[in-house]
């Protein structure tokens, strides 16, 4: 099949996601072949470098030979179970591999397909928790301006943005909101970490008002993705654990895209030195093969669930839930961060990523230019309405896959880009302002 036969075909039968298809009247969608390493392939042999990782779940690289060696023997022993009444191999031992990495603070794991499900799952947890232990009025949420966890509804009703909540406001759950700690929101001679302690000083005068009713705060920790990749400072998530502790109040840390070491530590959350009550991973899990997402919670959420009556236990189910192909690659994803010593190999590749990036930090039309981990970030100087799709179309003409948030322009890439790769990053993107901005 060539190019345009596919391209033609999806058109006629394929909704794409978060698209107004009317879009690709004038922008083709682009066909992929296959993918190699940090490589996106179409029909015609043509490469684009996958900078953003596939929004944000490829680790490893596409078809990475142990993650596929891993399926294709967990295809000859076992492709499905359901997971009501039974149990199997893979599942047990990535909740307890998962279990280990929280130092068993975590040490109970629910199993989904897809961030905005884990999402809805600890939202759950989290009202039916407060709800079986006498307090049924702990049933409204929290979470930060400009946050993103979701779609579906329950996630949608934490997230505030408004291409997203204002069509579909009518069928939400009302939720609150509470200043960002985002860094680039600080005062005049402030630092990040002041930025953060003003945004938890508004945290806590809400909680102090508000507790009574506050079933859980809701944050991704130190990077706010979706909203534009605002970055914050560790010290908000120490503070704000001392305040969920104080008011009684769960912290659910959604790690779904900051997770699987893409912040520098294996969990965003670790390098804070706390524990969230739930912890919802997503995306990087599977190493960007197959549908996965979990919750991990504690011994004392589990043991409010413990009980005679079904209707205490906790209600939520789908019917893959826990697919052994997907704990297989979560597992096999696992295995590369463990023999390759990923975390320390990462922190290497990010400084070697900054350095070439230099040329871009002191580019005045690169505002805010940002780092944690493996993820950079940089604001573009301009109002263009249409920046994100023309800056998207200059880059796809330079072998280069990224996708700006708004005005946003964010590298995410796999942890096994090499030396060129990172300068074709870097040059794709100046070479993209130059042709959009001048």
């Amino acid at each position: 099949m060539d190019n345009d036969t596919l391209l033609r075909r999806s058109l006629d039968a394929v909704w794409h996601p978060c698209t107004q298809m009317k879009v690709h009247e004038t922008l083709p969608l682009v066909p992929i072949r296959s993918g190699e390493g940090p490589w996106l392939i179409d029909f015609e042999g043509r490469r684009y470098l996958d900078a953003i990782s596939s929004w944000w779940v490829n680790l490893f690289g596409h078809a990475n030979p142990r993650i596929v060696a891993a399926l294709r023997d967990q295809l000859d022993t076992l492709d499905h179970v359901m997971l009501a009444g039974f149990t199997h191999e893979p599942v047990v031992a990535l909740s307890e591999k998962l279990s280990a990495l929280t130092g068993h603070a975590l040490g109970h794991c629910f199993y989904a397909s897809d961030g905005a499900s884990a999402v809805e799952i600890a939202l759950k947890m989290s009202f039916h928790f407060w709800r079986n232990t006498g307090h049924p009025g702990k049933n409204r949420f929290l979470s930060l301006a400009g946050s993103y966890h979701g779609e579906t509804l329950g996630a949608l009703a934490v997230t505030d943005v408004a291409l997203f909540r204002d069509a579909y406001a009518p069928l939400l759950r009302a939720c609150d909101t509470v200043p960002s700690p985002d860094w680039r929101l600080a005062g005049a001679g402030q630092s990040p970490r002041d930025a953060a302690v003003t945004a938890a000083i508004a945290l806590e005068a809400y909680l102090a008002a508000h507790h009574a009713e506050v079933a859980a705060l809701i944050v991704e920790p130190l990077v706010q993705c979706a909203t534009g990749m605002a970055m914050h400072d560790a010290e908000y998530l120490r503070r704000a654990r001392n305040l969920c502790d104080h008011y009684g109040v769960h912290l659910i840390a959604d790690e779904i895209a900051v997770g699987c070491g893409r912040t520098g530590t294996f969990f965003a959350h670790e390098q804070a030195g706390i524990r969230p009550d739930f912890l919802c991973l997503s995306k990087g899990i599977s190493g960007g093969t197959l549908p996965l997402s979990l919750v991990m919670t504690t011994d004392a959420v589990y043991a409010a669930f413990w009980d005679d009556s079904t209707a205490r236990g906790f209600l939520h189910s789908h019917s893959y839930t826990g697919n052994p192909l997907a704990c297989r690659a979560a597992l096999a994803t696992l295995e590369i961060f463990e023999t390759d010593g990923v975390i320390a190999a990462n922190r290497r590749l990010a400084a070697q990523i900054t350095a070439a990036a230099a040329p871009l930090a002191a580019d005045p039309r690169a505002r805010h230019f940002r780092n944690t981990g493996m993820i950079w970030a940089f604001d573009a100087a301009t109002d263009d309405p249409l920046f994100a799709r023309r800056f998207h179309q200059a880059a796809m003409a330079r072998g280069l896959l990224l996708r700006p948030l708004g005005n946003t322009v964010y590298f995410m890439p796999p942890y096994v880009v090499g030396g060129e790769e990172i300068e074709l990053l870097v040059d794709g993107t100046i070479g993209a302002l130059d042709e959009v901005l001048g």
